[in-house]
């Protein structure tokens, strides 16, 4: 009976909200010539925010015949509305809106200090608004530097590009990168990257920072100043030993002018002295500190900790770098053929399974786990049973939150092995060629999987617990 009356009183503090009843505050919501009035009440928002609270307190909304006016020229009203809808009822609706306007809602709402939304909003824009994030991770990042509270968002874009540095060192705004941010990244050991490619990134934002030419032969004694200061935090942080000795000649060496001595001298020692060790502590290779590289054409990392809470059946994805399980790429029918015999040959005797299937001409993806293995001993073809098996459909396999799970509903028939076919998981089978057929409904819940399609490439990756 509570939640009912939660429930009711919910409507009742939403009908305030929308009829206006008593109000006592005017909010004056976004820019000229957008300004939209909104009407509230001042003890609601100070039960429910400590901003508002200040506000009311002290006195930094104007008050005007009895009533406190504030103007958030910086929140649309559209924005407004939807925290103040949250601060009335406690419900809240993303599904209409499109990433940027998430991001501006999560900077409203930390700004408004509700940080019951400030977790929330971040939650929802990892889940569900992965392929605005994935669009310009290095541009977000810099919007969330400047708030603390952006935890979960500023992992995720640094994973990111971490794992695909290409998307920042390879961009044109990479020369406009705040000097504190560059650094923070810098410190990464797990940036997926040769170490040249850093160096030479480095002295791209510095030159273009100072405005100054990359011709060493036309520099001044001012110009290798503003170099030495700009690049002073920066130089303990690349890992020079790492670096080929061809590079550190032709890329290195040739900027010696600005480079500490010290330094220039013990690399020297180290490339040209035989057996010569490294005077100082050394930082590996950034890509020795990665957990492992995903060796696929279908699947993005962002993938693997949703698979892998599928294989444990957790409610939720598990956080990227706290992923149990490691996917090591056994077939591809690109590579190795559309071939039932070829398919048994590398993935029997090889324990748990999961495979991918894009279908031809579009971006779907199929696929399933097989916690078993794929051995036919009888040569005849084997019914397995297991209730942890399940099939997946993402109808667009770059956006994992259109993706659609079915756990075997008819354990006698979950995996189906033949030394002929390719992975039979129930329903959806590989009859050893390109010409793939599902059964929808037989022994696995439908999910939107076409009963025949033809498959364009398909993956198969052992899964290893770690």
């Amino acid at each position: 009976m509570s939640s009912k009356f939660l429930t009711e009183l919910s409507s009742d503090y939403e009908k305030l909200f929308e009829t206006e009843l008593g109000y006592d505050v005017i909010i004056y919501a976004g820019e000229e010539p957008n300004v939209k009035e909104i009407h509230a009440h001042s003890n609601i928002l100070c039960i429910r925010s400590q901003y508002f609270r200040s506000a009311f307190s002290n006195d930094w909304a104007e008050k005007n015949y009895g009533k406190f006016i504030l103007k958030k020229p910086n929140i649309s009203s559209h924005l407004f509305n939807i925290i103040l809808r949250f601060i009335y009822c406690g419900n809240i609706e993303l599904k209409n809106l499109q990433g940027p306007e998430v991001l501006k809602l999560l900077i409203a709402v930390d700004e408004l200090n509700i940080q019951q939304l400030v977790s929330y909003i971040q939650e929802y824009l990892i889940e569900h608004q992965t392929e605005f994030l994935n669009q310009n991770p290095t541009g977000i990042l810099e919007v969330i530097y400047q708030h603390e509270t952006f935890t979960d968002l500023w992992n995720f874009c640094l994973e990111k590009i971490c794992e695909e540095p290409e998307i920042l060192f390879n961009s044109d705004k990479f020369i406009n990168l705040k000097a504190p941010l560059l650094e923070l990244l810098l410190k990464r050991d797990d940036l997926n990257i040769d170490e040249i490619i850093i160096w030479e990134s480095l002295l791209k934002w510095c030159f273009s920072q100072q405005n100054i030419i990359n011709d060493p032969t036309k520099w001044n004694k001012e110009d290798i100043t503003k170099i030495e200061r700009s690049l002073h935090r920066f130089i303990p942080l690349i890992r020079f030993y790492v670096i080929e000795p061809s590079d550190f000649f032709y890329k290195f060496y040739c900027y010696k002018e600005f480079l500490p001595q010290d330094l220039i001298h013990n690399l020297l020692e180290f490339h040209i002295v035989p057996n010569m060790k490294p005077k100082t502590n050394v930082a590996p290779s950034r890509k020795l500190n990665l957990k492992f590289k995903l060796d696929s054409t279908l699947i993005e990392s962002n993938h693997i900790p949703l698979f892998a809470s599928w294989i444990d059946k957790k409610d939720s994805s598990y956080n990227k770098n706290k992923t149990p399980y490691e996917f090591k790429l056994l077939y591809r029918s690109s590579r190795d053929g559309f071939n039932g015999k070829t398919f048994h040959k590398n993935c029997d005797n090889k324990g748990a399974t999961i495979w991918v299937a894009k279908i031809q001409g579009s971006t779907q993806l199929v696929g399933g786990y097989n916690p078993l293995d794929w051995n036919d001993l009888s040569g005849n073809g084997v019914w397995k049973k297991t209730a942890n098996s399940f099939l997946f459909n993402f109808t667009d396999g770059k956006d994992i939150s259109t993706a659609k799970l079915g756990y075997v509903n008819n354990t006698n028939y979950s995996i189906f092995c033949y030394n002929d076919y390719g992975p039979y998981t129930g329903d959806l089978y590989c009859p050893g060629s390109n010409n793939w057929i599902c059964n929808n409904g037989n022994c696995y819940p439908k999910i939107g999987i076409p009963g025949n399609f033809i498959v364009e490439n398909y993956e198969v990756f052992q899964v290893i617990r770690q």
